[in-house]
């Protein structure tokens, strides 16, 4: 699986470069430091035992004084000699043998020579098994070494590599607070809501990005304004102009009342069409979103669109169906929604509404007996300009469903088409409670 994740990549990449670097660190001491050590040491041990050895071949002779003081200053050291079969020779076979001192071992005494360590009582032990010295085994404590004396190293190390981690999760963190804010703040602005402009921190490259987005927010802004006042300009320049049509046309002699009927048609089919831009284009502002009864918009849309040429069903949630936005705009999202049914229906609608099962949505559907759409056009049925394909016709201007579409976004709800088994449509919307 692939990370995406800015934060957890470097993250990992941290923790690796972190392992590296320790392993790196013990290859570095092993082989610079505890090799060129042990070698030493193996020398050191190997001169002792020498003087063991010729104490010992030289024992049943005549002992020197020199001899007998070497004897003493071995056992100092702690070195002592034990025969196999006594009782502590039994730590030999319990001990992990160690093939590199074996082999310099070997080579110091000029005589096969195996080394085996284990953990004491008090430090560790090292057993010898020379060849040279048979049926007997060597015991040197090394009491210098202490298996306590690792629990320090390790603790720190641990301790050290957790502060290490914390540390760069903190700094990553700290880089990447200034992306989650503009990424909260960009999201409201998809939403179609005015931010106020971010503070510009974090490193160079956080604050250029910062600057830009604010540049980009007040763009945005500005078109939102430009948009504003072109509604404005819409609404007076080209409604009033109509509006003289329609009255000169209203005064038109009896004998052209054939004419003034077609005029006034026209003038209203203009009307509504710019009234459909206008919805299009209209901001949401969430700050005026209320408790909406969508059983009663449901069942005023469906008595105001029905008649006696399409009777309009209506089958509404028992309980409280209350949805969180605007109820104007989610009317006027139902009702394109029931006009579209009536005008392709064939004299058929039913309009219904319920809640999900964990009460987050309540839904709204509509569904018609009418010709449905083509498979391939049901995701494109909600783009502007767009009317389905011939089987619905070819009336209105295609922003009915775009603005149904516009609205859904607008209130984080989301919307469903698709074509009944038993024929016609099914339009499906849904919108928070909360």
């Amino acid at each position: 699986m692939r990370i995406r994740s800015s934060f957890t990549q470097s993250i990992l990449l941290f923790l690796s470069l972190l392992i590296a670097s320790q392993v790196y660190s013990y290859y570095a001491v092993f082989n610079y430091a505890l090799m060129p050590s042990l070698k030493q040491f193996n020398k050191i041990l190997s001169h002792e035992i020498n003087l063991m050895l010729d104490d010992t071949v030289n024992q049943d002779s005549d002992v020197s004084m020199d001899a007998l003081l070497r004897r003493r200053v071995l056992e100092q050291l702690g070195v002592t000699i034990h025969a196999e079969d006594s009782p502590i020779a039994s730590e030999f076979e319990h001990a992990i043998s160690i093939d590199l001192m074996s082999e310099d071992m070997s080579l110091e005494l000029g005589s096969p020579t195996e080394v085996r360590m284990m953990s004491g009582a008090e430090s560790y032990v090292l057993w010898m098994k020379i060849e040279s010295l048979p049926g007997q085994l060597l015991r040197i404590p090394l009491s210098e070494l202490r298996e306590k004396d690792f629990s320090p190293l390790f603790r720190n190390s641990i301790i050290m590599a957790l502060m290490i981690v914390f540390g760069g999760w903190l700094f990553i963190r700290m880089q990447n607070r200034p992306l989650i804010t503009l990424e909260k703040v960009a999201q409201a602005v998809g939403r179609g809501e005015v931010p106020p402009p971010l503070p510009e921190r974090g490193a160079s490259e956080i604050r250029s990005v910062t600057r830009a987005f604010n540049q980009m927010s007040k763009g945005i802004q500005a078109l939102e304004e430009d948009r504003a006042l072109l509604m404005a300009g819409i609404s007076h320049d080209l409604r009033t102009p109509l509006t003289r049509i329609r009255l000169a046309t209203e005064m038109m002699a009896p004998e052209d009342s054939y004419l003034a009927e077609g005029i006034i048609s026209d003038t209203e089919e203009c009307n509504e069409i710019i009234s459909q831009f206008m919805d299009y284009l209209k901001p949401v502002n969430k700050q005026t979103f209320e408790k909406v009864n969508v059983n009663d918009i449901a069942q005023d849309v469906a008595s105001s669109e029905g008649g006696y040429e399409v009777q309009i069903e209506v089958e509404l949630h028992k309980g409280k169906a209350t949805a969180f936005g605007n109820p104007i705009a989610i009317k006027r999202a139902v009702s394109n929604l029931v006009v579209n049914a009536v005008r392709y229906g064939n004299g058929w609608v039913r309009v219904s509404s319920g809640v999900t099962a964990d009460n987050s949505m309540v839904w709204i559907c509509v569904e018609d007996n009418g010709p449905g759409i083509e498979p391939s056009q049901v995701n494109k049925v909600f783009e502007p300009f767009t009317r389905g394909d011939t089987a619905r016709g070819s009336e209105g201007t295609g922003l009915g469903l775009a603005i149904v579409k516009r609205i859904i976004s607008q209130h984080s709800g989301s919307v469903m088409v698709s074509n009944r088994s038993e024929g016609g449509l099914r339009a499906q919307i849904s919108f928070p409670t909360k």
